[in-house]
């Protein structure tokens, strides 16, 4: 045995100041009595019960003795060393999307159930609890991302709170990177005994045990659901699957909100089966598309699907400066339904107010600056403007035409500035070589030197510069030059976002308007996060099933829009299996010592203790009366 705090043994002092105290007391008590010939026959009685008394205070003392023991050992705090009792346990905990499952179907009275997260984590506290004091504890967390919870602790309260913290993901895991993770420690120590706490049941285990906290339990899920919007005809289709059992399942079709079913199909739907389902309305526009199971199962998540319809707000009005606008201005008219103002470079002075301004072989004395509040072009402007985010480096003149050469770069941002271009070959009779500061993407260069690119400018508009006249080169008449201008046109007047509907675990990309001060995400917890205005676009991954708002704020205005995250389609499964996972490795069974601490004990004695002697001072009370 041994003590945490030995000085606390002092308190035995008090031993020996208790006996002295018993020896030297008056043991006799002055009372006043009737002087009569009853009471002098009635001494014979109390002299009977005169030992009793005397008795009752040796007890006392007994007892207070014991009492000054025990709260000495709890002050010292005794730890009992246990040979070979210890182990060092590794847990793995699953936080995939299917550990949200109820862990058993709800009663009808609506109690709630505990969820196959809350179960795993109840078991891996139930064996640290458990387990003798003084073994080692570790835990790797399986959810977004694979984290080493807790290391190597021996403090039960701490699992237990750090336990109670811990929150499932609603996405697929990494599973097998989190058992490579315990294999370090298994390396280390190969007495470890190691717990996959998950819902899957695994075909074969080596050297771990797996917990699966799985039962079967009811669990519907929408799948593969589309939508089509033609001649005021809208058409939503899918599949609903239902994992366990034969049903009749209710699929409901909301426009708009919550308030009116649309359209509704009752479907006849085998276990396991995945089902058709074909929804239709008579809409000509619609703001938001809800298809939903009535029904009610352990897992809501899958049961729900979202669209929105997203419609740019952003400003077609266009303003082209230059003095032979023609192929600029007849490709900008065909490809965007919007007023298109052109002016002489001579006329321009620092006009305002357009969602695109196109400078077109002007003199950069004629922009010094460039326009704050929309997206610029820039075609053959030989000079530096400020802010542009590149230098201009003079006109190059060769001797003979020469050939652009197309981009290869694989980045998606390239990638879609070329999209469906065949690659005609491309003649310039001059070009102008520039220097870029920024990050560009580039579409035709010659000789490493960039032509035609693409990106931000430091005021975090997005930017377009032709690097030659399109009058001196044969672009304009080739299929290609449409193609780039209609790519342009789109990088120029992006949506703010592609799509509205993922998958939990994916990316939304998040295009930045012009003039663009913040952009506000609200995921569905309600947790807030803020995205960099600075580029072009920015991304956020998607790791709650829900509603995701996005807010913009846009010239002191905000504008607003939402996404839909889904619960990804594997983990809908209630009863999932997989192949073998394993610890390589040779196992042994080594222990270490543990402790034992019997603190508790010894309070529980100090109180048994504390309730006898108060007893024996009441019936001694109780002798003397």
């Amino acid at each position: 045995m041994s003590f945490l705090y030995p000085l606390g043994l002092l308190g035995l002092i008090g031993i020996p100041i208790l006996i002295f105290i018993y020896i030297i007391k008056n043991k006799y008590t002055e009372q006043t009595v009737s002087s009569t010939y009853l009471w002098t026959l009635s001494e014979r009685f109390l002299k009977r019960k005169k030992r009793v008394s005397r008795l009752a205070g040796i007890v006392s003392l007994i007892l207070q003795i014991l009492a000054v023991t025990l709260i000495s050992l709890l002050i010292a705090h005794p730890i009992i060393i246990v040979p070979n009792s210890a182990n060092e346990y590794c847990f793995i905990l699953d936080g995939s999307g299917s550990m949200n499952m109820d862990s058993a179907m709800p009663t009808e009275d609506g109690t709630p159930v505990k969820t196959r997260f809350e179960a795993g984590k109840q078991a891996i506290f139930d064996m640290v609890d458990d387990a003798v004091d003084g073994s080692y504890y570790t835990l790797i967390y399986v959810g977004n991302t694979t984290d080493v919870v807790f290391e190597k602790t021996t403090d039960k309260e701490q699992v237990e709170i750090l336990l109670s913290e811990l929150q499932p993901a609603y996405d697929t895991t990494d599973v097998a990177g989190a058992v490579s993770l315990a294999q370090d420690y298994f390396n280390v120590n190969s007495s470890l005994r190691t717990y996959l706490v998950t819902d899957t049941a695994y075909e074969s285990t080596e050297n771990l045990s797996v917990i699966n906290v799985a039962k079967p339990v009811e669990n519907y899920a929408l799948s593969e659901v589309v939508h089509d919007l033609k001649s005021d005809q809208l058409t939503v289709s899918g599949k609903v699957t239902s994992y366990t059992s034969d049903t009749t399942l209710t699929v409901n079709l909301y426009l708009n909100g919550e308030g009116t079913i649309v359209d509704t199909e009752k479907l006849t739907v085998k276990a396991g089966v995945p089902t058709v389902f074909t929804l239709d309305a008579n809409v000509r526009s619609f703001s938001s598309i809800t298809v939903r199971i009535m029904e009610t199962d352990a897992l809501a998540l899958d049961n729900e699907y979202r669209v929105y319809d997203v419609e740019s707000e952003d400003s077609y009005n266009t303003l082209i400066v230059s003095e032979r606008p023609f192929f600029l201005e007849s490709a900008l008219r065909s490809m965007l339904n919007a007023d298109i103002q052109v002016i002489t470079p001579a006329e321009y002075t620092g006009q305002t107010g357009y969602g695109l301004y196109v400078f077109d072989s002007v003199d950069a004395s004629v922009v010094p600056t460039l326009p704050v509040d929309g997206t610029v072009w820039l075609v053959n402007v030989p000079g530096s403007i400020e802010g542009t985010g590149y230098s201009a480096q003079g006109e190059v003149i060769p001797e003979h035409a020469v050939t652009l050469t197309h981009a290869t770069s694989t980045a998606s941002a390239t990638q879609a500035l070329v999209a469906d271009m065949m690659q005609n070959e491309i003649h310039v009779t001059h070009y102008i070589k520039n220097s870029l500061r920024r990050n560009f993407s580039t579409l035709l260069s010659y000789k490493g030197n960039p032509v035609v690119f693409a990106g931000t400018s430091e005021h975090g508009n997005r930017e377009v510069v032709i690097g030659f006249d399109l009058h001196r080169s044969n672009f304009p008449l080739l299929y290609d030059y449409t193609v780039m201008i209609r790519n342009l046109v789109r990088y120029s007047f992006p949506d703010m976002i592609d799509s509205t509907t993922y998958t939990c675990g994916e990316a939304a990309e998040i295009n930045v308007l012009a003039n663009c001060n913040a952009i506000r995400v609200q995921s569905p917890s309600g947790e807030i996060s803020y995205l960099n205005t600075q580029e072009a676009s920015d991304a956020i991954k998607l790791t709650e099933v829900g509603v995701y708002t996005v807010q913009m704020t846009v010239a002191d205005s905000n504008r607003e829009f939402y996404l839909w995250s889904a619960m990804a389609a594997e983990e809908s499964d209630p009863m999932q299996t997989a192949g073998v996972i394993r610890l390589q490795g040779q196992a042994t069974t080594d222990s270490f010592d543990g402790t034992f601490d019997p603190l508790y004990i010894l309070f529980i004695a100090l109180v048994v203790i504390f309730l006898a002697d108060w007893m024996v001072y009441c019936y001694e009370k109780y002798q003397l009366r």
